[in-house]
C-alpha cells in the first residue's frame, strides 16, 4: 500500500516537516520506497527492510530476555532458600 508524506503525517501529532524527514531517513535505510505521482511522493515499506530489522530485533530481545528468564529464576532460587 502507497501512501503519501501527507497522509502518513495525519496519523501523527508531528509536523509533516519532520514526517518527510523521518521519511528520508527510512528510504535511505531501504525500509521505504519512494514515487513520484505529480507533486506528490507516495512511500511504501519495504517488507524485505522489514525482515532485516525484524531478524535483529528477534535476536536482540531473545538473547535479552533469556538473560531475564535467568536472573528471575536465579532471583527465585535464592528467595526460596
Amino acid at each position: 500500500m502507497e501512501l503519501s508524506a501527507e497522509i502518513i503525517a495525519s496519523h501523527f501529532s508531528v509536523t509533516r516537516s519532520a514526517i518527510s524527514q523521518h521519511l528520508r531517513v527510512l528510504t535511505a535505510a531501504g525500509l521505504v520506497t519512494v514515487r513520484k505521482e505529480r507533486t506528490r511522493r507516495m512511500y511504501s515499506a519495504r517488507p524485505e527492510g522489514l525482515a532485516e530489522i525484524r531478524s535483529f530485533l528477534q535476536i536482540f530481545w531473545g538473547t535479552r530476555l533469556q538473560a531475564l528468564a535467568r536472573e528471575s529464576e536465579a532471583k527465585e532460587r535464592r528467595i526460596q532458600q
